[in-house]
């Protein structure tokens, strides 16, 4: 396996697929997957001819199940350790719902200081700031994440099962056709990293504040959401996320849900592919 060490004595497991001299793609995977869950975008852009990367978080996937770290500012060192290991440039970072919270600290800490990168994607993505406070009124209240750990710890494998079945892809709609394959390879996703990392990540994804983050990115970005996304809520992620960068744009979906880049990946891969050629 393809591993890089961080300061701290994490192995990150990552993929590195393609010509070596091709523009990078690097791929932020969400809470509580692993890069397996790019795959569809993954072999999309390497017939096209980019060179495309992507990594497991410290915790999840295959890389090491070590006890602290799981927040934003760890997360986004850990994406810069990949990055400087394999010497990218001009990379396109694409950061899907958690990993769109860590891709843009990435992006505003590490990549545009050192010039490594060249656009960056957002997509059903947690920044600004999930949980509710006197200055995000709009946000989800802190009850609802503690939920969600009180849902892990009682028991991890029914919680995935349960997320992955209804709400994440938006299989609990009515007339909603629940595909068990994509079910099943969210839970194996799930089930392959550690139970506290997965358990501190709800913090880090619900309560750190990106507002800085974004306003110093000045890299174009796209920022893409479906609308009825019921893990990420569009109303206060993507608009305010779109108007606090420098250089945006926003594209929302009718009725896509949060895990769009698979149940409608024939929609956002042409439309990942035009926004980095252009």
């Amino acid at each position: 396996m393809s591993t890089v060490t961080t300061h701290d004595g994490v192995e990150i497991f990552y993929k590195d697929w393609g010509p070596k001299a091709a523009q990078p793609i690097v791929f932020h995977h969400g809470w509580p997957l692993s890069a397996d869950d790019w795959d569809a975008q993954m072999l999309y852009f390497l017939s096209k001819g980019f060179r495309v990367i992507a990594h497991d978080r410290r915790g999840h996937g295959r890389s090491t199940q070590v006890s602290d770290g799981h927040d934003m500012d760890h997360y986004a060192a850990d994406t810069s350790a990949v990055v400087e290991h394999l010497d990218l440039r001009n990379s396109v970072h694409v950061g899907h719902s958690t990993g769109g919270g860590q891709a843009t600290r990435y992006v505003a800490r590490h990549g545009q200081p050192q010039d490594r990168v060249g656009k960056l994607v957002l997509i059903g993505a947690v920044p600004p700031v999930m949980v509710k406070s006197a200055a995000n009124p709009g946000g989800l209240p802190i009850e609802v994440f503690d939920g969600l750990r009180q849902q892990l710890a009682a028991n991890r494998s029914q919680f995935y099962i349960d997320l992955a079945s209804g709400p994440f892809y938006s299989f609990n709609r009515p007339g909603a056709t629940p595909s068990q394959p994509i079910i099943w390879n969210w839970w194996r996703q799930g089930m392959m990293g550690a139970a506290k990392a997965h358990y501190d990540g709800v913090k880090a994804f619900s309560e750190t504040d990106f507002t800085e983050d974004l306003k110093v990115i000045t890299v174009p970005t796209l920022v893409m959401h479906g609308d009825d996304d019921q893990i990420v809520p569009i109303a206060d992620s993507a608009p305010l996320s779109a108007k606090l960068l420098k250089n945006s744009t926003l594209k929302i979906y009718e009725t896509f849900p949060h895990g769009m880049c698979t149940t409608h990946a024939e929609v956002v891969n042409p439309d990942l592919l035009a926004f980095i050629k252009g």
